[in-house]
């Protein structure tokens, strides 16, 4: 990796929150310093990590690696942080204990500059649980709206999170345009921050897996993923279709789409919630799924 002088603006900013990753954030900051393609400044969030990650990565990789502390606030606030102190005009995620092929920002690179109208760009991506290659099934299938229409991407990515936040690269300004990651979020902000992000701009794809999407637990890892741990996580996707629904930029087509989702979504909480006895819970999502049945009824 070639060191930017202070004056050289670089044309990506990564960014990757940590905490509690050590070893495996040194893999991936590895895998970042490897990148064919240059003109990049990578800057580590450290979210308040009690395994001395940041000391170990300051002495490790000197100036290679801008490292910025914060106490734990959980990564939506440590991904807001390194947007905030990002200098380049695009900003390329990088989770903890991913990795990038080597060529990943050098492939992102030319499709951006090749197409002007981008704003939005991400790739395949490999699965490994344990160290092993898996196959992520048929509704994990990687597209854009450029190519799959936005329409039908944002309808297949109302069920699931289809945009890997290791695998994108997003022009500074969308941030303007939609806001940061909303740090009310424990899980699913990678879901509610794409969403937003379809109701402006289009999604680029590159069909190319470059980047591994990892898994890894162990002893020296005392950070498991937060959404293998947390319960019905559609809880917090239906918390992200209501804010946009009722923030009213949905189209009358995706606002249906959307109704829909949450209706589904909702039932499946409140099944889950009597099953684990929380009867009162219940009540209350199948009020949101009434509301949801309503509400379409309208159009």
């Amino acid at each position: 990796m070639k060191i930017l002088k202070k004056s050289e603006t670089p044309f990506f900013s990564v960014i990757i929150p940590t905490f509690n990753r050590w070893p495996l954030v040194g893999d991936a900051i590895d895998s970042v310093l490897a990148q064919t393609f240059e003109s990049f400044e990578l800057i580590v969030v450290d979210d308040g990590s009690t395994d001395d990650s940041a000391r170990i990565i300051e002495k490790q990789y000197g100036e290679r690696a801008r490292i910025i502390r914060q106490i734990n606030k959980g990564v939506s606030s440590a991904r807001n942080a390194g947007i905030a102190a990002a200098k380049a005009r695009w900003i390329a995620f990088l989770d903890s204990d991913d990795l990038w092929m080597p060529d990943k920002l050098e492939r992102q690179h030319k499709a951006i500059i090749n197409d002007p109208s981008l704003q939005v760009l991400h790739t395949d991506e490999i699965w490994e649980r344990g160290g092993r290659r898996v196959n992520p099934g048929r509704r994990h299938l990687k597209t854009g709206s450029i190519d799959d229409g936005a329409d039908n991407l944002f309808n297949r990515s109302l069920a699931i999170c289809l945009i890997s936040p290791s695998s994108v690269a997003v022009h500074s300004e969308v941030f303007r345009t939609v806001g940061l990651f909303d740090e009310s979020l424990p899980v699913c902000e990678d879901y509610d921050m794409w969403l937003r992000i379809m109701v402006s701009c289009l999604i680029g794809y590159l069909p190319e897996k470059l980047t591994i999407k990892r898994n890894e637990y162990g002893a020296k890892c005392l950070a498991s993923q937060l959404s293998s741990s947390m319960w019905g996580m559609d809880r917090y996707r239906v918390y992200s279709l209501r804010k946009l629904v009722d923030s009213g930029k949905l189209s009358k087509n995706r606002a249906k789409m959307a109704l829909n989702e949450i209706a589904r979504k909702a039932r499946i909480v409140a099944d889950g919630s009597i099953k684990r006895g929380k009867h009162a819970e219940a009540k209350l999502w199948l009020i949101e799924k009434r509301q949801a049945v309503k509400e379409l009824a309208s159009f």
